[in-house]
Parts: C-alpha cells; sequence; structure tokens
C-alpha cells in the first residue's frame, strides 16, 4: 500500500473534502483514492440515519467502476427481520467494529453474506461512524482478495473512520438543514434561507398563481372527534392536495388549521402565465377528486369529505415577516387576501373550485360566470368564476 496516497486521504477528508461537490462525489472520491493506494476495496457502504419525516436513513454504496447508488430506508427497516439478521445489526448493538471472514461457518448465518459470496467477497468488515453528538452510523468495507484483508489494511481502515465520520457529519448536518427547512417551509423558501436571506425584512416580489384552501365542515368535525383523530384526517386530506401541487410546479407554503396556502411562480411572459395557470387547475381537479374518494371509518360509519379551494393570479411579497428573531417566510399582499376571500365565496355558493377573473382568464374553457361579489376590504366587487363540470353542491 501505498502511504503517501493514504496520508492525503486522510488530510483530504480533514480539509472538508473540497473537491467532492456532494454527498456522492465524496464517497466516490475517497473509494477511488483508497484503491489507488492499493487498498483492494469491492463494495462499500455508508449508513447515515437522517432527520427526515419521510424516512429513516440512507445508505450510499459503491462499487469499482460504477455510479455511487443511493437506497432510503423506512422507519420500520430496524425491526425488520432482514436488518436483524444482518451483521449490522451486531454494530448498531454493541456499537463497535464486526469483522467476518466469509470462508467462515459462522458466517454462514447472515443471508446478506450468500449475496457477497455469490460476487467473490471473502472479507468483510463493518465500523462503526460515530458522530460528535454520540450517535451512531454505520460503514462496512469488503474485499474479493483471495486472503481477505491483510492486518496492515485493516489498521488503516480503523483509523480511517475517524476523519471519515467528521466529513460524513458535516455533510449530513447541511442536508439536515435543508431538508428541515423543505419539510416546514418549502423547497424554494429554504434555498433563499440557506443563501443568508434571514433577516426581517428580506423580501421579493413574486408574480404568482395563487392557492388556498380549506376542508368543509371541519370546526363541527373537530367538535365531536377526538383530537388524534381530527390530526390523522387532516393529514391524509393535506395529502390529497400536497402531491398534486408540487408534481405541477407549485410549493406548499404554510398551512393554517385546515387551509392550505401554495403558490406557483410565474415568469414574465404571457405564453407561461397560460401553462402555469393551466397545470394549478390540473392539481385542483385531481386534488378534487383525491379527496371525493377520501374515507375515513368511524365506528360504524364512514366519513366522507370536501373541499374549496380558489384559485387567483397577482404579484406578491415573499420573504421574512416577524419579530425580533422570531421569523416566518410567507407571502402576503392584497392578492392573498383575494383568494381568501374567494375561497369564503366558494363555501357560501357551496362549489369546490372557484377562479378569480383574472386566473379564469388565463384558461378560458371549462368555467361559467357566477356573478359578480363585493369583496370585503376591497373597492370594487369580483367576478367570480366556477368549473362547468361541477355545480353547487348541497
Amino acid at each position: 500500500m501505498n502511504a503517501s496516497d493514504l496520508h492525503k486521504l486522510t488530510d483530504w477528508l480533514i480539509g472538508g473534502a473540497r473537491s467532492a461537490a456532494d454527498p456522492r462525489r465524496m464517497m466516490a472520491e475517497s473509494c477511488e483514492r483508497l484503491v489507488q493506494a492499493g487498498m483492494p476495496l469491492w463494495r462499500v457502504n455508508v449508513f447515515v440515519r437522517t432527520l427526515r419525516p419521510d424516512i429513516f436513513g440512507l445508505s450510499f454504496i459503491w462499487r469499482p467502476g460504477a455510479e455511487v447508488v443511493v437506497n432510503s430506508a423506512d422507519f420500520d427497516a430496524p425491526e425488520s427481520p432482514e436488518f436483524r439478521r444482518s451483521p449490522l445489526a451486531i454494530l448498531y448493538e454493541k456499537e463497535q467494529e464486526v469483522r467476518f471472514r466469509l470462508d467462515d461457518p459462522e458466517s454462514r448465518r447472515f443471508p446478506f453474506f450468500d449475496d457477497m459470496r455469490a460476487e467473490g467477497v471473502t472479507d468483510y468488515i463493518a465500523l462503526p461512524l460515530i458522530f460528535s453528538d454520540g450517535i451512531v452510523h454505520s460503514s462496512s468495507w469488503t474485499t474479493r482478495q483471495p486472503a481477505g484483508f491483510s492486518d496492515e489494511q485493516l489498521a488503516y481502515l480503523r483509523a480511517l473512520v475517524t476523519p471519515l465520520a467528521r466529513i460524513v457529519e458535516i455533510i449530513n448536518l447541511r442536508r439536515t438543514a435543508a431538508n428541515l427547512l423543505d419539510t416546514y417551509v418549502g423547497n424554494r423558501a429554504g434555498e433563499r434561507i440557506l443563501g443568508g436571506q434571514i433577516r426581517r425584512g428580506h423580501t421579493d416580489t413574486m408574480h404568482a398563481a395563487i392557492w388556498l384552501s380549506d376542508l368543509r365542515g371541519f370546526t363541527a368535525l373537530s367538535d365531536r372527534l377526538p383530537a388524534e383523530t381530527v390530526v390523522d384526517i387532516l393529514n391524509g386530506y393535506f395529502d390529497c392536495q400536497v402531491s398534486s401541487i408540487r408534481t405541477h410546479g407549485g410549493e406548499v407554503l404554510k398551512f393554517m388549521g385546515d387551509g392550505l396556502l401554495a403558490v406557483f411562480p410565474i415568469e414574465a411572459q404571457d405564453g407561461d402565465i397560460q401553462q402555469v395557470c393551466s397545470q394549478v387547475l390540473e392539481a385542483a381537479r385531481e386534488s378534487r377528486a383525491s379527496v371525493q374518494a377520501m374515507q375515513y371509518p368511524i365506528g360504524e360509519t364512514v366519513e366522507r369529505f370536501r373541499f374549496g379551494v380558489a384559485l387567483h393570479v397577482g404579484k406578491i411579497l415573499y420573504g421574512n415577516i416577524g419579530g425580533g428573531n422570531r421569523l416566518d417566510f410567507t407571502c402576503i399582499g392584497p392578492a392573498v387576501n383575494l383568494a381568501a376571500r374567494l375561497e369564503k365565496i366558494a363555501g357560501r355558493l357551496n362549489r369546490t373550485i372557484v377562479a378569480s377573473e383574472s386566473f379564469a382568464g388565463f384558461c378560458r374553457e371549462g368555467w361559467s360566470d357566477l356573478g359578480e361579489f363585493p369583496i370585503s376590504g376591497f373597492s370594487k366587487a369580483e367576478r367570480v368564476y366556477g368549473l362547468l363540470d361541477e355545480t353547487s353542491v348541497a
């Protein structure tokens, strides 16, 4: 093995692995440098627990000559039979390294090694990656070298995991910050906050289609059902909208009780406005179908649900608003206020989807004129439109 190359790799990790722009690249470059230094690696896996609402952790798997593969693990993964019968279960339980030669009969009790033997693997070592907060993550290293890893090679891998754990922790913290911001304020707002837009008054003007919806009869629902049931219903109800909103280019800014505020950014060209409004309308139709299909059994009855959504186009002020060091990244402006008033009109008319005249004007087909309505706080009435394929629902 080339001691100079190994020292350079260690120094590179300690220095922040600056030539690797993302976790995949860091993983690939680390393994490639090890192979160049004479380490006979075959399959390397780094698993890191994440702070995300949808997955338990991510594994980064490297093999020579292939792209790094990233797999996610669900929250039930640690309790799964596959994990319980894997060598990593021992690592996490005892928080110490695990090593098996694959010609050792003892290795036969782990089904994972059957696949490794089929690939020609001869030796396996799993080493804990311990972060500064004491949480244990893992790395595993395999070789197809006939004699397995040498004592010198094992000693270097054991020494390498400390600087490796530091850089993996730094990358994981950055990803965690981005994931948390994406989860709680949305991707677009999260990028701005991470980019330094964190002072009160940091705002931009955005031209956008605005979506504001709420669940019909939510107050009565909350009054007659246990709080835990109401939360479960709300989560299912929001699932009916969020996927469609994001698929069609929107960003959910805020959940307000049973209300949902989303925006679909628009570029300056008129053609883009028409395309965005068409996407918003398609998301609204999909959400309507999903909510109509939503059922929730309560005792001997099955609860069904209705919602309303108002669509509008206009300029909004988008950025940091709040007091002291407690801020909210949100949008405000007359356009948002008008969307909120339109949503109330949708409720009075027993309509699911309504639109302002400006929004309907960019999606000319499929609308019926519901009339002109005075808008609280606005100097003039607003003409409101509903979908032709929808009549008032009792």
